[in-house]
């Protein structure tokens, strides 16, 4: 998760700087702000210390090829979070309640 975080805080040209350890860890903005921190309510019921991707056997069975690398596929996903954000941002300025996904 570490990666993905730090990959879609650069995408947005935020530089972090992570501190702590497993359930205190937590990553802080340039003005030392805490912008990410675990929170137990997402763990899976039987949670893994590591979960790998390895797509060789498709590669070589099926002759899949990724079409976009991990960075693009973060970016692609920071712009349409950002576009919703913006979306957002103008219906709940026009008077219109909107949705808070930030608990």
């Amino acid at each position: 998760m570490r990666e993905f975080v730090n990959a879609a805080a650069e995408e947005m040209g935020i530089n972090l700087t992570w501190r702590g350890q497993g359930l205190a860890e937590k990553a802080f903005d340039a003005r030392g702000q805490c912008v990410v921190a675990v929170d137990p309510r997402y763990f899976r019921p039987a949670e893994v210390d590591a979960l790998v991707g390895d797509a060789s056997k498709a590669q070589a069975k099926l002759g899949w090829r990724s079409k976009v690398t991990f960075r693009e596929l973060v970016a692609e996903m920071v712009a349409s979070d950002l576009q919703a954000a913006e979306r957002d941002r103008l219906v709940h300025q026009r008077g219109y309640q909107i949705y808070n996904f930030h608990d």
